[in-house]
């Protein structure tokens, strides 16, 4: 089954029990891995049904591990990459000495590594999946097919307000030697502007962010996004957004702010 996204950039294509969304853009690049699981194809029980990957939330362990097996499986990964997502601006750089600090769990088919606190990850490295956890918060992949880096980028509210994007492209630029303008990015389903409301934005958002209301409160993070990546020298043609918001799928999407009490999506993006 192959259904198309709002924007037509993005399909979501059934293998297994698995839905992982794809981006033509990012696709149609040689050597990348990449997609944005469902809450479909997993083990886990209610509230974290079915496809839930975030330990320590309240789901079973062993559930969680054999869901993250499934997704190594079905992406042909078997090491993983994570940090400890805290809502800041913190881009870790995944190498060798990145890995061989990290809390290494071994589990059947994979290898999970978490890192420490940060909410990027970016690497060169080939067949490292980096693995980003959300609900409503939006993950964003970052792939230059010049240099053959990627990124997957965890940018909440907070993180937006932090520049977490643009921070992110800065690292690529500095450290791997991208440039800006050939990157590709990808905003996953994530809290849409129908439901992204603020009632105390004058303190929880930089003024700068108050031109992005779409109604009293409520505010469009996908073009705070958008507008991030730009600023940070992408080319807008290579900003490619799902469109979807989260809190208004529950049949596909963990929310966070829907329900409380609920799993977290994957998201993987690697190079092969």
């Amino acid at each position: 089954m192959v259904w198309i996204m709002p924007d037509k950039s993005v399909s979501n294509r059934e293998s297994n029990g698995l839905q992982p969304l794809q981006w033509a853009a990012l696709a149609s690049l040689p050597g990348l891995i990449h997609g944005v699981f469902t809450r479909r194809g997993g083990v886990s029980r209610p509230p974290y049904d079915s496809l839930n990957t975030a330990f320590g939330n309240g789901d079973h362990p062993d559930a969680v591990a054999r869901n993250l097996g499934r997704i190594a499986s079905h992406t042909g990964l078997t090491t993983l990459a994570a940090v400890r997502q805290v809502h800041g601006d913190r881009v870790a750089v995944v190498d060798e000495a990145f890995l061989a600090r990290c809390d290494r769990r071994d589990h059947q088919g994979f290898s999970l590594f978490v890192g420490p606190e940060a909410d990027a990850l970016a690497t060169a490295l080939p067949r490292v999946g980096l693995l980003v956890r959300i609900a409503d918060c939006q993950a964003v992949f970052l792939a230059d097919p010049e240099k053959r880096v990627i990124a997957n980028v965890h940018s909440g509210w907070r993180g937006s307000a932090a520049d977490i994007l643009g921070k992110t492209v800065a690292l690529l630029t500095e450290r791997f030697g991208c440039r800006p303008e050939s990157l590709v990015a990808a905003v996953s389903p994530s809290l849409g502007p129908c439901c992204a409301e603020f009632r105390h934005f004058e303190k929880e958002l930089p003024p700068s962010f108050w031109k992005f209301q779409v109604r009293p409160t409520y505010f469009d993070f996908w073009a705070i996004s958008r507008s991030q990546l730009t600023a940070a020298g992408l080319r807008p043609e290579n900003i490619h957004l799902a469109g979807q918001c989260t809190v208004c799928h529950p049949d596909l999407y963990f929310s966070y702010r829907r329900d409380r009490v609920t799993g977290r999506l994957a998201a993987v993006i690697a190079l092969s």
